[in-house]
């Protein structure tokens, strides 16, 4: 009788050398950017990643790791996520959006906890010649689960709505102003949300309408930044407290109007960056305690190869992980070297970073996007 194969039954270690559950723990520890490269190791490390007690491992510890999700122009609603750490890009899941053939547009995204969100907006047809289907409010949340790496839709909001202010405020949620349909007039409504309740409260309205506005999250309160920032006088920025539910507003100046790339992102909660593009990309931010703004430096111009002309970008995206700053993506106009005032629109894939509190501005290129380039429609950071 032949003895069976002593090597078909001996049991393989996830790591020679360390018990399973330590090792186990070890793979647990890595962040998403290094998933793929885990999976093509063996099939133990691969059944090992795709195995539902590695997610709730990773969940228990609170081991998400940092994402940058960005979401580009062409991508049909695709969105993709770069994790520093590893410093690669990888895709995300199809969102199971309800009107999977249109274009979703004016929505805005953000990240609390572990969880990344893409709020409200429109929907509209991709083919631009039909022109009698009406553009669709949506008050459609859909969430991003990092650990699972899979979407779910949670409770939407009350009000259907799209190009309005949204921000993170002490672990909530707020959305206010907007449209309520695409045409031409603001609203005053306002709600939070609360992610571990799941469950979306109203809020005082404001004090007046807004429309194509952005939300930031600056000192413990909910501002909301209008379309005619720079012009006070014209809609003064509306501020809400939490802590009393009220609302005010200020006769503040930004240095930025809709005209111009419109970017601002805040770093340790007082510290307020924006974007300047009025002819050359610049950084500025906000002194806090005089409300004075001051330039930190210029964002360099992209080279192209076999072009010799420097080319200013724009449409990019714009978010900051902890004292660093990323310009995302965007285009550039790339005109004939003779003069001929002909151009070409240039999709960028590249991601620039730079550490504002050192100056002169050190730029860096990370690992350009994976499969996606252009014009960013959506951009969020997720720290672990």
């Amino acid at each position: 009788m032949t003895q069976p194969n002593s090597e078909s039954t001996r049991h393989e270690p996830i790591i020679p050398g360390l018990p399973d559950d330590l090792a186990f723990r070890c793979l647990a520890k890595l962040s998403h950017g290094y998933h793929g490269l885990l999976e093509c190791v063996c099939k133990t490390w691969r059944n090992i990643i795709r195995n539902p007690d590695y997610s709730s491992l990773k969940s228990r510890e609170n081991w998400s790791g940092n994402w940058l999700f960005v979401q580009t122009e062409g991508t049909h609603n695709h969105w993709i996520a770069y994790d520093p750490d590893a410093d690669r890009w990888h895709p995300l899941p199809e969102i199971p959006y309800l009107n999977p053939g249109l274009h979703h547009y004016g929505f805005s995204c953000v990240t609390v906890g572990n969880r990344f969100l893409v709020i409200g907006g429109f929907y509209a047809p991709r083919d631009v010649e039909i022109v009698h289907q009406r553009h669709l409010a949506t008050n459609d949340v859909m969430m991003f689960d990092v650990f699972k790496k899979e979407w779910s839709r949670v409770s939407g909001t009350r009000t259907a709505r799209g190009n309005f202010a949204c921000s993170v405020v002490c672990g909530k949620v707020y959305v206010a102003g907007g449209r309520e349909v695409h045409g031409t007039t603001g609203i005053d409504l306002a709600e939070v949300y609360d992610p571990l309740e799941d469950r979306w409260e109203e809020l005082p309205p404001m004090p007046v309408p807004q429309m194509d506005c952005i939300g930031m999250s600056y000192k413990g309160c909910f501002h909301v930044l209008s379309d005619h920032v720079g012009l006070p006088d014209q809609n003064p920025t509306v501020i809400f407290n939490p802590l009393d539910r009220t609302w005010h507003t200020v006769e503040d100046i930004w240095p930025f109007s809709r005209a111009m790339q419109f970017a601002v992102t805040v770093v340790g909660d007082d510290r307020v960056y924006t974007v300047v593009d009025w002819g050359e990309s610049s950084i500025r931010t906000r002194d806090r305690d005089q409300g004075e703004w001051y330039n930190v430096g210029p964002v360099p111009p992209v080279l192209l190869p076999g072009h010799s002309r420097p080319l200013e970008a724009f449409a990019y995206g714009f978010a900051a992980h902890r004292q660093n700053l990323y310009v995302v993506g965007g285009k550039v106009l790339k005109w004939e070297e003779l003069g001929a005032g002909r151009f070409d629109i240039v999709k960028l894939d590249v991601v620039r970073v730079c550490d504002p509190t050192v100056v002169p501005l050190k730029w860096r290129e990370t690992r350009p996007m994976r499969g996606a380039c252009g014009a960013v429609t959506g951009c969020a950071f997720l720290e672990e």
